[in-house]
């Protein structure tokens, strides 16, 4: 490709909005271009990259015998009012109603629609299991998108869903799902981590996120620092504590007087103390009843974790609820309620000693309270992991890290096959609903990983599987013939052995083409100048390029960061992209 033909316009100015590295650079490099808020065009040099990813990801699904399709992004409201979602997900949804009435949603996910398909055709155990998948625009109405590709309104997604008789069916295809993953992400480069993971409105019982280390993400995990182990802090569990608690209650309590403050930030400015010396209350109601939990003043409530632990949906007190109780908002406690309320407490309040809670009276708080004056039914690990909490499984201290989600796999069960008539007659006879799994990948998501994983402001660095060209032809004077002859030598040569090249043969100055290389994240730069004189070309590498293939063989390495000048001679030339071009190929799609 010829930069003076090609649709190419890039950009000195960083965008205004623009946060994060990977959004200023796919702007300023022309890869993408903003319609309106959260909406992006792929452009040409940026859809290179995009069917790229697009390419590894479907040959890695049809590896594992899955079968692609190709659903609307127009649903009927009927099947998302058949799984509740119609209303679980209304905060995310885009919804519209034709000229007749009817009701339809932009599809922010497909599971409703494959079980419909699969309700349709498959009635037998004899059909099963079956793997379809699709690679498709999705729908989010975000009320904040930012971060470029990495938080936006429409993005494309690859969905697979797979189907079984037995869970032990779906356990197997979960797991080659999983390893179909690790390879994706290992043949594009991309640093990931893999978490234990809340399935959150999707659904199902176990799954797992595929996570990339990078301030620009707005997902956390920890990991522990002695065995390993990685989990979303959504559900990361603390090391279970020993609880040896008896109820000692204080009848003389000394009351301080709050006036009109009611938060622990305000309480630590008006009190003098630090925030883990109160103990916030929170009141909850489940089905009829009222839960008061406690934690220490500097954690949160987990309520996924609350939930499960109570085995029950819980919604925040009202100011109704409140009176109820016989409390007030904003200064609740766990001394002297109703005999109707459950007070149960975090880990992170066993053991505490003079600390402040709210008084059940406005504008009034107690101190000098021990955690065992407190009426506390039980303690459980129900607040937020924070850094430095000790790992559930081996007592090992966590570390959290800031992460984007890229991938998220789910084993759901027949959360939809119900609801949906998914069903099938097994080997008895007897019709049971179809076992499902889920399986998600960011794909447009992924294009802002890999730059968020190797970049920096002004400069790109895409893995060997992800760059838009192979090689970046510059010629620096291009209206000197021989070094137009020489250039359009080695471009024709470098096409005929398969290389994909972009030749910078414009009319501008040399700074002006190798920051256009760097920006634009091609690996290999050959420079044709005034050293052809002396039968010398100049071989430049993306300075971010070898980070990419770090794992890669010593052999590799080495060719990549060999002499940057050789011998002008176009088959030696062309001969040493070649070899380290088939080497890179070798290593990353071995497994094709």
């Amino acid at each position: 490709m010829r930069y003076s033909r090609y649709f190419l316009f890039t950009s000195k100015e960083k965008p205004v909005g623009a946060l994060n590295v990977s959004h200023s650079t796919l702007l300023r490099g022309n890869f993408i271009s903003q319609l309106s808020a959260g909406i992006y065009n792929f452009l040409p040099i940026g859809f290179r990259v995009l069917k790229k990813v697009w390419k590894i990801i479907e040959e890695e699904m049809d590896r594992i015998g899955a079968f692609e399709v190709l659903m609307p992004a127009l649903h009927p409201s009927e099947l998302w009012k058949k799984t509740g979602r119609w209303e679980t997900m209304d905060n995310v949804m885009f919804k519209l109603q034709d000229k007749k009435g009817s009701e339809f949603v932009l599809g922010t996910t497909h599971e409703e629609i494959i079980t419909d398909i699969v309700s349709k055709f498959v009635k037998s155990y004899k059909n099963l299991p079956i793997l379809l998948y699709q690679i498709q625009v999705k729908f989010r109405d975000e009320i904040r998108p930012k971060g470029g590709l990495i938080r936006a309104r429409e993005f494309i997604m690859k969905d697979l869903y797979s189907f079984h008789t037995s869970w032990e069916c779906l356990d197997r295809t979960y797991q080659d799902v999983y390893n179909a993953y690790q390879r994706i992400f290992r043949r594009l480069s991309i640093p990931v981590e893999v978490v234990e993971a809340f399935s959150g409105p999707i659904g199902g019982d176990v799954s797992h996120e595929f996570m990339v280390i990078t301030n620009a993400g707005e997902d956390k995990f920890v990991k522990c620092s002695k065995c390993g182990y990685s989990v979303s802090t959504e559900i990361a569990q603390v090391f279970k504590k020993k609880i040896d608690y008896g109820y000692n209650p204080k009848y003389e309590l000394q009351k301080v007087y709050t006036p009109n403050i009611c938060s622990v930030e305000e309480l630590v400015n008006f009190l003098k103390r630090e925030s883990k010396d109160f103990v916030k209350s929170i009141l909850y109601k489940m089905n009829e009843r009222y839960v008061l939990v406690l934690v220490r003043g500097d954690r949160e409530i987990n309520e996924i974790k609350l939930s499960k632990h109570l085995g029950s949906d819980l919604v925040l007190a009202n100011e109704e609820d409140f009176e109820k109780i016989e409390s007030i908002m904003g200064f609740v406690g766990p001394i002297g309620l109703k005999e109707n309320v459950k007070i149960i407490s975090d880990y992170s309040v066993y053991g505490l000693r003079n600390i402040i809670i709210g008084a059940n009276e406005k504008d009034y708080h107690y101190i000098g309270v021990d955690y065992d004056n407190i009426p506390i039914s039980e303690f459980a690990d129900l607040s937020v992991v924070d850094d430095g909490d000790l790992c559930f499984k081996c007592g090992g201290e966590y570390r959290i890290y800031p992460a984007l989600e890229l991938g998220h796999i789910f084993k759901l069960g027949t959360k939809y096959s119900e609801p949906l008539n998914a069903y099938f007659t097994d080997k008895d006879g007897k019709i049971k609903p179809i076992i499902m799994g889920c399986y998600g990948i960011g794909v447009t998501r992924i294009i802002s990983a890999i730059v968020e994983s190797y970049s920096d402001e002004n400069s790109i660095s895409w893995t060997f599987n992800s760059a838009p060209f192979f090689v970046y032809l510059i010629t620096i004077n291009i209206d000197d013939e021989t070094q137009s002859t020489f250039s359009e030598r080695i471009y024709n040569q470098l096409i005929e052995n398969d290389i994909e090249v972009l030749w910078d043969d414009r009319k501008e100055s040399a700074g002006i083409k190798f920051k256009d290389w760097e920006l634009i994240g091609i690996p290999f730069c050959i420079v044709i100048g005034s050293k052809i004189s002396t039968n010398k070309v100049e071989l430049k590498i993306n300075k971010g390029f070898a980070k990419t293939v770090k794992n890669v063989d010593i052999e590799i390495l080495e060719s990549l960061i060999k002499n940057l000048f050789v011998d002008v001679n176009v088959d030696d030339i062309v001969f040493l992209i070649k070899d380290i071009y088939v080497q890179l190929d070798k290593r990353y799609n071995e497994y094709v």
